[in-house]
């Protein structure tokens, strides 16, 4: 079982996303990670589930959580730990949790412009059907990783 305490990146994407927290901690928000990297042979098995583009990678490319440069996450208040409203929860494959979705209460689309903003200010882009996920420029760089996470622990 993968420790719920870490989560891993590239250095590049991680350095960006240390930028994040620093400036959401300044309005007493933070973030909380729902999934960064993760091994190859997992995007298999989402794949044999799911078998549609539009929210799982296909094997053939891989994705960039599989190259360490692919994080989903949302904000969260620091002093309660709660999650801002973002109107639908993390990986939701409907229409309401595109960026494109506006029929929305005036707060979501506050906290969702929040993400954005912060995560692209500092150099992520935007996934257009997931308000949750955001990549590091041109992640196709990175080689696709299949390395079990009790391995990447012990790195630590």
């Amino acid at each position: 079982q993968a420790s719920t305490s870490h989560s891993f990146l590239r250095e590049p994407a991680a350095a960006a996303l240390k930028k994040v927290q620093e400036e959401l901690n300044e309005m007493g928000l933070g973030i909380k990670i729902f999934d960064a990297y993760r091994p190859y042979s997992v995007t298999v098995k989402f794949w044999e589930l799911v078998k549609d583009e539009r929210y799982v990678a296909h094997p053939a490319k891989g994705s960039g959580h599989n190259r360490g440069a692919a994080v989903d996450l949302s904000i969260i208040q620091l002093k309660t730990g709660k999650e801002l409203n973002m109107g639908t929860g993390f990986d939701n494959f409907s229409d309401t949790a595109h960026h494109t979705y506006t029929q929305l209460p005036e707060e979501v689309l506050q906290n969702r412009q929040l993400l954005r903003s912060t995560m692209e200010k500092n150099g992520f882009r935007t996934y257009s059907k997931e308000w949750w996920h955001y990549s590091w420029p041109e992640a196709a760089r990175f080689e696709l990783l299949d390395i079990d996470f009790k391995k990447l622990a012990k790195e630590l």
